[in-house]
């Protein structure tokens, strides 16, 4: 099962991290043995720092349309992207380390790509760390959409069904420390909460 990642798709969010706003997708891979499985997270033995970015997670179906949606977390080693970055080298330290992908419960979704940023469907991204407020955004903000960022993949990649796409995080990221808590949703226009999770960091 293999992880698609497409960064900077919240113009807000590029700008925050000091990079230009972007218009077609910029698409990084995670390996499968990224994903976290139980527990709290393993910042503490992280060799560096990990920074949390809340996203919206599409699962591919057979016909490489969305078949499920849920909140994750893309967690980011920012010091070594950044390290890695300067010198021009792949950031793949600063982005699949162990336990660095984060999947809440799926939630079926039969909308479509388009739907996803619809504000009528009104999908919205929240995060809070020990009660506070970090990210907090809805996905009709997006400036590179899921629809762009699915066709990019079909077009080279070799995407499979029950492969996930990470659709990018809005602005708002921040260091994750040993004790936080760390809650993530992703609620529709009533409010309800479609995908959560909860997870303690260590």
């Amino acid at each position: 099962m293999t992880m698609w990642c497409t960064i900077r798709t919240f113009a807000k969010h590029a700008i925050e991290l000091g990079n230009a706003p972007v218009s077609e997708p910029i698409i990084f891979v995670k390996p499968a043995s990224c994903l976290h499985a139980e527990g709290p997270l393993p910042v503490s033995t992280h060799p560096g720092e990990v920074h949390h970015e809340v996203e919206c997670v599409v699962r591919f179906n057979a016909e490489l349309a969305p078949e499920a949606i849920a909140v994750g977390l893309d967690l980011t080693d920012r010091a070594a992207q950044s390290e890695m970055r300067a010198d021009r080298l792949p950031w793949t330290k600063g982005k699949c380390f162990r336990s660095s992908a984060v999947v809440g419960n799926w939630h079926e979704w039969d909308g479509g790509w388009d739907a996803l940023v619809d504000p009528g469907a009104g999908l919205h991204l929240h995060l809070e760390v020990n009660g506070d407020v970090r990210q907090s955004t809805a996905l009709h903000e997006m400036s590179v959409t899921p629809a762009q960022q699915a066709a990019a993949l079909r077009s080279w990649a070799p995407v499979e069904a029950g492969h996930l796409l990470f659709t990018g995080t809005p602005e708002g990221v921040g260091q994750l420390f040993p004790g936080d808590e760390v809650l993530a949703r992703l609620t529709d226009a009533q409010g309800r909460i479609i995908s959560e999770m909860n997870v303690r960091c260590d």
